[in-house]
Order: structure tokens, then sequence, then C-alpha cells
């Protein structure tokens, strides 16, 4: 038998799924402060798609490239200088540290700081929720939009990743919950402890205003638009919270989404109604600026996995040699919760 090779998928140009190719390479070598880590689980997110489809984007990579943000792994080998996890250990992160991704991969290198130590007996698949949706879902919820026991939030796309993070996290802090999603999606909304929105045959906002009377505390909004943001501020009462996290609304409308969603924003900043559009950083601006919350938070999240007061919903688990399929199934929509890219290794976890 020859020496272990590593199988990353590479995007060889920017299109559709099928430019989704699997490249055989050397073993990554860490480097001082580094692991390299044997990947088990790695998460696909709409973020991927982004940047498959189109080139020039800000921060986009040259050619050719690997996306994915959020992986699950084993700790294969440490750098020089690299102590804090030792070899066959589990742990989870981002890899936003490497610019545009590089998690669909079987090994990759990271910096140990950007690592957490996974607790025993957990799904990796589950795990790599937690990276990504439910570290964005926490930021939006908690830290940006600072909701409280006893109000009220609406969650669009709420039988998404970040959708059902959103509410499991919601359940937990006391919060009343509503939520749009499409009529095969409301039973997972209500089991998730949300009132289901038909966004489809339904006014979002006059059903709000009929259910609360004045309206909600915080809307959490992944869609964008102009006009969809617009609606949202009208949803929410005196004192509420637009949180804008992205830009969904793309997939219809094109890359102008982003853009006229920042207009809108600023504009609703400047109403003297009552309510607030928070800026909204990345999560990558948002760690670097509060050092110890990425770690902290992950750690809490993790452990709350351990002792199921979290369930991560997966739409499927797809092994990383058919990537393009994770694509595809993203690209058709109607799907609920996380999907997630698999290695040979998980297998045998």
């Amino acid at each position: 038998m020859g020496p272990i090779k590593n199988h990353r998928v590479v995007v060889t140009e920017h299109g559709g799924p099928e430019v989704l190719q699997l490249a055989e390479e050397e073993l990554p070598e860490p480097r001082a402060g580094e692991v390299r880590v044997q990947v088990l689980a790695a998460g696909v997110s709409a973020f991927d798609l982004i940047y498959r489809r189109w080139a020039h984007l800000p921060g986009s990579p040259k050619l050719p490239f690997t996306l994915g943000e959020d992986v699950v792994g084993i700790v294969d080998e440490n750098g020089p200088g690299a102590t804090t996890f030792e070899d066959g250990q589990m742990v989870a992160g981002g890899t936003w540290a490497l610019g545009v991704g590089g998690g669909y991969a079987e090994y990759l290198c990271l910096p140990e700081a950007e690592l957490v130590a996974v607790p025993g007996g957990v799904d990796p698949a589950e795990a790599v929720c937690l990276v990504v949706n439910y570290l964005t879902a926490h930021q939006h919820l908690h830290d940006i939009g600072s909701a409280r026991s006893g109000e009220r939030i609406l969650v669009h796309g709420a039988a998404g990743g970040v959708g059902t993070a959103v509410l499991q996290l919601g359940k937990l802090a006391g919060l009343e919950m509503f939520g749009t999603a499409a009529r095969d999606q409301h039973d997972l909304v209500s089991s998730l402890g949300a009132t289901p929105i038909d966004y489809q045959t339904e006014d979002f906002v006059a059903r709000i205003q009929a259910l609360t009377g004045d309206g909600v505390d915080v809307v959490i909004d992944p869609i964008g638009g102009a006009k969809h943001l617009w609606r949202c501020n009208r949803a929410l009462r005196r004192g509420g919270r637009l949180v804008w996290l992205g830009s969904a609304a793309v997939d219809k409308q094109g890359l102008r989404v982003a853009p006229l969603s920042m207009a809108m924003t600023f504009l609703l900043r400047l109403l003297p109604d009552g309510k607030r559009a928070p800026r909204c950083p990345t999560m990558a601006k948002y760690a670097q600026a509060h050092p110890n919350w990425y770690r902290t938070t992950l750690t809490e999240l993790l452990d709350a996995l351990a002792t199921h007061q979290l369930e991560p919903v997966i739409a499927q688990r797809i092994p990383l040699v058919e990537a393009a399929k994770a694509h595809e199934l993203l690209e058709r929509g109607g799907h609920t919760g996380k999907v997630v890219l698999t290695t040979n290794a998980y297998q045998n976890a």
C-alpha cells in the first residue's frame, strides 16, 4: 500500500454543480501553530453556492479553490508549537482563517486557535452544524438582536439550517416564536416551538399583527431584498430590532440583492420609528473583534449538544465525493436543516 493521499473537492471554474471536481494530492503538512485534521464531516452552505457560481466576488480566491466553512475531524498531526490537542482527539472549527473555504477535503491544516474540542459520544455530522449555523444563530439572536426571555421573534427561513438553529436557541431562551416556511415544513417548525406562517400564501406582516396585536421584538432575516426588509420592519413593534444576516433572495433576484439590502437597512436606521436595524458583521469579523466569543460560545454549544439540549436538523449526509449532489440539493430548495458532507473516515468514527 502506498502513502496516504489527500482528496479534496475543488472548484475548477465558476458555474453549476458540475464544476466541482475531486483532486488527489499529497497530505498537507502543518506549519507552526497548526494542526492537521482528518476531516469526518464538513458543512455545506448557501455561501458555497454563491462563490461557486460567480467570479469577482469580494474575497473570492483564484481558481481552483476548495469550499467549506466548517469541519469536524480528528487531530492527525500537530505542527511545531501546537500543544493544545492530542493526536486522535476530535475537534471542530471554522476555516475562515484560510479565506474562503477549505473544508471539502479529507485532510486540512488549521491554526489550533480555530479549533475546539468535541465531547465524546457526539455525532460529528451533528457537531459540524454548530460551527457555522448555531454560532450564526447565537450571534444574531443574542449578541446582535439582544433577544430576552419573554420577547417575541419572527424567524424567516425557519426550516433551514440557520432557521432551525435559531428556533432551538430561542426555545432554550424562553422566547415566543414565529417562523415562515413552506406548508410541508410546518410540522417541523411547530415541533421546534414556533408558530408557522406560510410565506407562499400568507402575508407575514398581517399574520404577525393578527397573532400579536403590535408586532414582534426581533426579526431574524436571512433572505434580504429591499422590499422584503421594509416589510420585516413593519412586523416589528416599537423598540424592535431587525437583524439581517443573509441574502438568500439572490437565487431569484441576482447579486443586486446585497447592495439593495444594505441601502434599505441604512434607510431604516434613519427612520424615527423607535425601531433598530443593527449592523451585522460577518462571523469572522465578529470573532476577531471579540476574541473570547468564538471558543467560549462554540464550547457551550457543543456541551449543549452532548447533553441533548440541542438536536441539529440534518437534511442529508452526503459523501464528500458526491459534493455536486449536495449543491444540487441546496439549489432545488425545499429541504429542512443542514446539508453535511461526510468522508470515508466518518464511517469509522
